[in-house]
């Protein structure tokens, strides 16, 4: 089962990123980043009462207080990440994002020293790392008129920023740091314990949000607009489900990492069948640069 489990995940987590993409790259709503946290949040919470009353989870303050740090680089990265699908393509974004492994071996690596890894497992953060280095810089560097060529298929246009580079990056180093510190928590908590705590911290921001967006900002939700952002967030949550249970398989879990990390190679797809994102091949090199260099660190199992 932990096959099926890892391509739900792969599946689920692509589609998210598909759907959060959707819902929130509308230029003109300043808020759909935590609109975006707000149906998270209710998806999650959900979940979370699931587990608890249905599967017998145990929870309580302690437990809650405990992974809140982790809990809450996760929420801050996702909510930044959901920021930057408005001013940059997902097929760009998915593998920027998705390059956090490769700052959490650094993080290892600079903690605990190399060690007996293995020269590939160097070889694949250097790839990750000069592979969004070089999207950056091709971004950085392309024709004003070529990129709005190619955004044309897409009727959606993104002016060259900084800003839009930046955002994924800011996302990828602290989800890094969120994985990093998680790998301490978690060897004295429940792994279930501590998933339904990470969704209960979600839900209260997602409560925050919507008392601050509805509340304060006085913004209407419409229907039409929200569909994307809650099907984003059941798919979001469906992968973490599947993620959990496809690692929980411990003799298959080097084999289902690498399966379940490659899931940005999906997200492209989707964004090119989709959205009808156009790349150049700039893009592609790089972005193939960093999908190899995460692959590879899947098999390996940093």
């Amino acid at each position: 089962m932990w096959f099926w489990f890892a391509i739900a995940a792969l599946l689920c987590w692509s589609g998210s990123d598909l759907f959060s993409k959707i819902g929130c790259q509308d230029a003109e709503d300043k808020y759909s980043h935590l609109k975006m946290v707000m149906a998270v949040g209710l998806v999650m919470g959900l979940h979370a009462a699931y587990e608890v009353f249905v599967g017998g989870v145990e929870i309580n303050g302690s437990i809650i207080l405990t992974y809140l740090p982790v809990s809450m680089l996760y929420i801050l990265s996702m909510a930044i990440g959901y920021l930057g699908l408005r001013y940059i393509e997902l097929s760009i974004s998915s593998p920027i994002c998705n390059s956090s492994g490769a700052i959490v071996a650094i993080l290892i690596f600079a903690t605990q020293g190399i060690g007996e890894l293995p020269p590939m497992a160097l070889v694949a953060v250097a790839m990750v790392c000069i592979g969004v280095v070089a999207l950056g810089i091709t971004e950085a560097r392309e024709d004003e008129d070529l990129r709005r060529a190619r955004q044309d298929a897409s009727n959606h246009h993104y002016a060259k920023s900084w800003v839009a580079i930046t955002i994924p990056i800011i996302y990828c180093l602290l989800d890094a740091l969120g994985t990093f510190a998680d790998s301490r928590v978690l060897e004295t908590l429940n792994e279930d314990s501590a998933n339904v705590a990470y969704e209960l911290t979600f839900l209260m921001v997602g409560i925050v949000c919507a008392v601050y967006v509805l509340g304060v900002r006085k913004q209407r939700l419409v229907p039409k607009m929200e569909a994307p952002k809650y099907t984003g967030a059941i798919f979001e949550t469906a992968g973490q489900f599947a993620y959990i249970y496809a690692l929980a398989d411990a003799e298959h879990a080097a084999l289902a990492a690498p399966i379940i990390s490659a899931y940005c190679v999906a997200s492209v797809i989707w964004s090119r069948i989709f959205l009808k994102e156009k790349l150049s091949v700039k893009h592609y090199g790089s972005i193939l640069l960093v999908v190899v260099g995460i692959v590879i660190m899947g098999i390996l199992d940093i």
